[in-house]
This record gives structure tokens, sequence and C-alpha cells, in this order.
């Protein structure tokens, strides 16, 4: 939670490095959200004409600028240009080779894109232990609220 939290607070910004355990966790984070929140767009009903939910397309502009950061800043880590993600455009083949690159140990050196992000200052966890805390009551009303309406309809 804490890597999420911290991606957000780099919103745009799409110098230095980011690693494998930054990238990922946001990543992880970020589809847990991604679900839960078509949960509630099926929840609450809140479709739009095309299918997407209204709450899904507005957290998807939001994390829009946040992913493509962090994804850029993952490949500074590994000696690559952002430019890489665009790897992605070929068909088949792109997207598999920037997965590749993603998962791919960090450079051990310092390179043109910073010094190597194990050394920079650590996060303070302390700061987000009530934000960590109030997230996850939110998720788990979330999942106990939509278990018991799903019972309901069943029962």
């Amino acid at each position: 939670m804490d890597w999420y939290i911290e991606v957000l607070r780099k919103y745009a910004n799409f110098t230095g490095r980011a690693r494998r355990k930054e990238y990922w966790l946001f990543s992880l984070f970020n589809t847990l959200f991604t679900i839960i929140i078509m949960i509630l767009d099926h929840r609450l009903n809140t479709y739009i004409s095309d299918g997407n939910g209204l709450l899904s397309c507005l957290y998807s502009l939001f994390i829009f600028i946040p992913s493509l950061a962090v994804l850029v800043r993952r490949l500074h880590d590994i000696g690559k240009s952002g430019w890489w993600f665009l790897i992605s455009l070929v068909p088949i083949f792109g997207v598999f080779y920037l997965l590749y690159l993603l998962t791919i140990a960090s450079d051990p050196e310092d390179n043109q894109y910073g010094i190597h992000s194990k050394y920079e200052k650590e996060i303070d966890h302390k700061s987000y232990e009530i934000t960590s805390v109030l997230l996850i009551f939110l998720f788990l009303a979330c999942g106990i609220y939509a278990i018991l309406d799903l019972t309901t309809h069943f029962f």
C-alpha cells in the first residue's frame, strides 16, 4: 500500500528510477482498486452508454498519468529510455517484451537516470499506517456489503 501512495505522490514525475517492488506493488493495488470500483459501478448501476462504469472511467483518468510515470521510471531503472513503453504497440511480441523488461533485475550501478533506487531514501512506513488501516477497512466494508447484497438475491 505504501508503494501505491508513493507513486501517487510522484504523480507526474517521469525522471528517476523505480524498483521492481515499487512498480509491481503499485500494479497489484491498482488492479485491486479497479476491481472494487467495477463492483461499485455494478452495485450502484452507474454504467454509461458504452458499458463502462462512470466510477471506473473517472478512476482510469485519475490513474493514467501515475501509471505511465511509474512505467517510465521502471524502464529507467534497467537503463532503458522511457520511450521503450511504445514497444507494446508491436503486435504480440511487443507486450511480451515489455513484460520481460518490467520483470528483469535493476541495473546494479548508477546510470544516466539516477542512482541505484535501492539506496535512495526509504519510505517512512509509519506515516502511512492510518491510511492503510482506513483503506483496508474500506475494502472489507465494500466486500462485506457485496457479499451480503448477493446473498439477499439468492435466498
